[in-house]
């Protein structure tokens, strides 16, 4: 029946729940677990998952390792929860921002053997939703029974996790003139993903021609130097260069990625901000998190590309790792163009960091 959620609106609905605090269900084979977001999990709710069992902590690798943590399953740590600890306990665990006050947080006691994928769901989802990478796990004799009971969101692992691993589809939903600053020959454009996430931009200069490589950039959002001006990153300078030289040229296509904080949202990236306050870089800091350097899907960009009829560029970019995505999903690169601008007092560390550990070409 059409009327029945697929699985990846199922998805959707689970990244809202556990946006809210609402644990949902995950099933793989015979097996159930319950999963909700150490972030949004209140004392209440933490009471209720002990009364159905012992609980489990999920966490990244790079969270693990910054606490000290075994990790025995590659990306994923399992920690048991004893039940005399309190929901502060649990919450220091998953959030960093008060480390180097309390740096002790054990003895912690990784779990082995079993199966870690519940783990890696939930914390996959976890990102998805753009929480802290953290989610308390219990397991349920019967889940299957238990969420139609309580209403909660049913998650078959086997069926999800292929579809948060790619990237989703983009589909066109509206485009209309725009003149802008940079070039009164401007065309906004709005795609929309199948996954229901936020949706993609792409800012249409003149009449670029199919046939030739088009002057391109993916630009992730960054509500701090796109907007406010910020002096901590060089994404503002980055944005209005690019369109600048897209409008001395006479055409380009800007794509604006709905990624902000290399992929971990502005909530999170407030909290490395603070990080970096402390005196962590910025891939430290991401990693104090439980995040990797940089989770952004570059896939998108080329997902656009060629929606909008386009299969070369001339890539406006420091970023090697965008070179090679585009060209690993079907979009040639003839020719990269450097972006050199914005460095001031602010933000040298930041730029020094791109370079020396992202490999960025400053």
């Amino acid at each position: 029946m059409s009327l029945t959620p697929t699985m990846i609106e199922l998805v959707a609905r689970a990244r809202v729940d556990l946006r809210m605090g609402l644990p949902i269900v995950i099933e793989n084979g015979s097996d159930t677990a319950l999963a909700i977001a150490v972030e949004s999990l209140s004392e209440e709710r933490l009471g209720d998952l002990r009364e159905l069992g012992d609980v489990t902590l999920a966490l990244t690798a790079r969270r693990a390792e910054t606490l000290k943590a075994r990790v025995y399953d590659t990306d994923v740590c399992r920690v048991h929860v004893p039940d005399s600890v309190s929901w502060s306990w649990i919450h220091a665990l998953a959030d960093p921002a008060d480390d180097l006050n309390s740096p002790m947080k054990g003895p912690l006691s990784s779990l082995r053997g079993g199966n870690a994928q519940f783990a890696r769901l939930a914390i996959t989802l976890t990102k998805s939703a753009r929480l802290l990478p953290s989610a308390l796990l219990v397991d349920l004799p019967d889940g299957v029974r238990f969420a139609a009971e309580n209403g909660l969101t049913l998650i078959n692992d086997g069926l999800a996790a292929p579809l948060l691993d790619q990237s989703s589809p983009l589909h066109p939903v509206a485009a209309a003139r725009l003149p802008i600053e940079a070039a009164e020959a401007g065309r906004l454009h709005i795609f929309r993903p199948d996954d229901g996430n936020e949706e993609h931009y792409a800012i249409e200069i003149g009449r670029p021609s199919r046939e030739e490589p088009v002057l391109t950039r993916l630009h992730s959002a960054c509500f701090t130097g796109d907007v406010l001006g910020s002096l901590k990153c060089d994404c503002g300078p980055q944005l209005q260069g690019a369109l600048t030289q897209m409008g001395q040229e006479g055409a380009g296509v800007l794509l604006y990625l709905n990624q902000e904080g290399r992929g971990i949202g502005l909530t999170n990236k407030m909290r490395a901000y603070s990080l970096q306050d402390q005196g962590f870089d910025t891939v430290e800091a991401n990693h104090r998190l439980g995040f990797e350097d940089d989770e952004r899907d570059f896939r998108l960009g080329s997902s656009i590309l060629k929606e909008m009829g386009f299969s070369s560029v001339r890539l406006l970019t420091n970023n090697p790792r965008k070179i090679s995505m585009m060209e690993s999903t079907g979009i040639q690169v003839a020719e990269r163009v450097p972006l050199k601008v914005g460095e001031n007092p602010f933000n040298t560390q930041y730029l020094a960091t791109k370079a020396r550990k992202s490999g960025h070409m400053l």
